[in-house]
């Protein structure tokens, strides 16, 4: 399999199937980005498809100092800020709950604790849990020091902890207690 970056050089020199093949792996992760932030599924599709517009139209500035994916997810998290200073002129309600598609009541819990967060401490979980960053890609996205992550992350995953602790219900807290703890299983 061809790499990002590889695939974003071809781009560069002209080549449509490589932005294809970009288009195709990344069409859906950034859908579910901004699906995730947004309470509209069809704004959420028409940002994921301005992300690939602003890759065409700045191809030519485009430099293999970052992963392909930072590169698509900054900009992404440009169009994301921009979209939510239009929604607080344009309306009363921000519209920029994480959005999600069933109603269980786990799911539900759970986004109620992500929204109690500060919007940075939201961030940064939503960045590595659900959209699956790895430290580094996320410092480079938010032009952060590694460390500053991990201590961030640590912090806001206390946080939510503490959060979905304090409203447990049955059945509930086992497994969104293991979210909050980044995925690993504490013995109680």
């Amino acid at each position: 399999m061809i790499s990002d970056e590889v695939l974003m050089l071809q781009f560069q020199c002209g080549s449509v199937e490589a932005f294809e093949e970009l288009f195709a792996r990344y069409r859906e992760p950034l859908f579910g980005f901004f699906r995730r932030r947004l309470n509209s599924g069809e704004r959420a599709e028409d940002l994921a498809q301005e992300t690939f517009l602003a890759v065409i139209r700045g191809t030519s500035r485009y430099e293999p100092r970052a992963l392909v994916r930072t590169y698509l997810y900054g900009i992404a998290l440009n169009l994301l800020a921009a979209e939510r200073r239009r929604q607080s002129r344009n309306s009363v309600e921000p519209g920029t709950e994480p959005a999600i598609d069933t109603a269980a009541d786990e799911v539900l819990w759970v986004r109620q604790a992500l929204e109690r967060l500060d919007t940075p401490e939201r961030e940064i979980i939503i960045l590595r849990e659900y959209e699956q960053l790895s430290y580094a890609e996320i410092a480079e996205l938010l032009q952060l020091p590694l460390n500053t992550v991990r201590s961030r992350l640590f912090r806001s995953r206390m946080v939510l902890k503490g959060y979905l602790e304090s409203e447990s219900k049955d059945g509930q807290s086992a497994q969104a207690t293991q979210m909050a703890n980044g995925g690993e299983e504490h013995g109680a």
